[in-house]
């Protein structure tokens, strides 16, 4: 490869990877599919999501929006697998004790919204929608952290670490939500025939040589069965990256969950979210009889409240809780003041949350509104994050912001020139 094709494809991968460049994207493809299904020419949108394309005989005859829904998010979730694998092996959640206080406030802040989410609906006399009480329990992590990147200068990495673990484990929870109650009818012999695949290629990614032209085709056909079985596609994608070995092997330099996610990851920023984002985020304010009509629906203003409410109090409580009551500690640097921005960016459902949105509702008029909900809740959670990170990196320090009884020891702070994750 010539040296400057090289460096062309090296600063797009490190231009797409970028938290900036990947939430931009998500932003961008949301609001092109938001004018698009409100424009002159929405029928064109709805049409274009609508066309199938794939092999019949495969049972893979699918619309290019459950293509993106089924089969590109698969990467992202793959990129994910990779990245929990990571972190339970040798990142941020191998030691429990430095993990406790964000993985049990991550429960939290599922539970409180999804009780918030059931109440307003029995409340409000909706209860054919409850089906959905999934969609406020997720966090959107590469808006989420996008967000953090451009308003959260100055304050210490620490901040990011906690939202990478909550977000991280809540990713976790809602892939297992996925698997067990949104899945209609398992066919057995399918997913039998699936797992034996992700088996077959756990096998080959830990051998010495590993071949692409191997993995790859491995990994669609593990995909496809998983697809076949009934159970959500995209399990397939967290399982294959669960399956890459964490630990550097045969005297490598890198893991091989490092490597892969280097190459795959901007594939899933660049590609797979955004497309995703795009026939996900289509909702015709104007055939639904306008803005102010689906906002009022009971299942919009439930899931607005369980992901701007609920989300902010069952982190900061649960969170309150465990540093007031055990023996568990935030990390050094951290304040309670600190979580108050990171509750509202938990609240930026968008990606996973319109997936289970449409997993929830079988009727157009519920899943308008409840997308409606997800994009209007992401927006204002994201607008109010801003506003408190830069109150918050505003504000003076104390020495001790875990009240730990020690000096804190910050390694380093969101923006500086060493911040290799900004």
């Amino acid at each position: 490869m010539k040296p400057t094709v090289k460096r062309a494809r090296n600063r797009t991968r490190s231009w797409v990877t970028r938290e900036t460049t990947g939430g931009a994207l998500l932003i961008g493809a949301a609001v092109i599919a938001l004018i698009w299904a409100n424009s002159p020419w929405r029928e064109v949108y709805f049409d274009l999501a609508g066309t199938e394309v794939g092999p019949e005989a495969l049972h893979l005859h699918l619309s290019l929006a459950t293509w993106a829904a089924d089969g590109l998010l698969a990467i992202f979730f793959f990129v994910v697998g990779l990245e929990l694998k990571h972190e339970f092996v040798a990142g941020s959640l191998r030691n429990p004790r430095q993990a406790g206080v964000p993985m049990i406030a991550a429960v939290g802040g599922m539970a409180l919204p999804a009780i918030i989410f059931v109440v307003v609906l029995n409340v409000m006399g909706d209860n054919a929608a409850t089906d959905g009480w999934a969609i406020p329990t997720a966090t959107d992590i590469a808006f989420a952290l996008a967000v953090l990147a451009v308003f959260g200068k100055g304050l210490p990495t620490a901040v990011r670490t906690f939202l990478m673990t909550l977000a991280v484990v809540d990713d976790l929870l809602a892939i297992i939500i996925i698997a067990i109650f949104y899945t209609a009818e398992i066919h057995w012999a399918w997913l039998g025939l699936s797992l034996v695949t992700v088996a077959v290629f756990t096998y080959m990614v830990r051998r010495r040589r590993t071949r692409w032209w191997i993995l790859l085709p491995l990994a669609f056909v593990a995909w496809a069965l998983m697809h076949a079985s009934g159970v959500h596609a995209t399990i397939a994608g967290v399982l294959l990256g669960f399956a890459v070995p964490a630990l550097a092997m045969y005297g490598e330099d890198l893991s091989r969950t490092s490597s892969m996610e280097h190459l795959w990851r901007p594939v899933s920023a660049g590609i797979a979210l955004p497309i995703f984002a795009f026939f996900a985020a289509g909702v015709s304010i104007v055939d639904e009889g306008g803005f102010t009509e689906l906002i009022v629906q009971p299942v919009a203003i439930a899931i607005i409240a369980g992901l701007l409410l609920g989300k902010l109090v069952g982190i900061l409580s649960v969170t309150w809780l465990l540093v007031r009551f055990t023996g568990l500690r935030l990390a050094q640097g951290i304040g309670v003041r600190d979580l108050l921005p990171v509750g509202f960016l938990a609240g930026i459902g968008f990606t996973v949350s319109l997936l289970i949105a449409e997993l929830s509702f079988p009727d157009a008029e519920h899943t308008g509104a409840a997308k409606l909900g997800i994009l209007t809740a992401s927006v204002v959670a994201a607008l109010v994050a801003a506003f408190t990170l830069r109150w918050d990196a505003k504000q003076q320090r104390s020495k001790d912001m875990n009240r730990d009884g020690r000096d804190d020891l910050v390694d380093g702070f969101i923006g500086d020139p060493e911040d290799v994750n900004r």
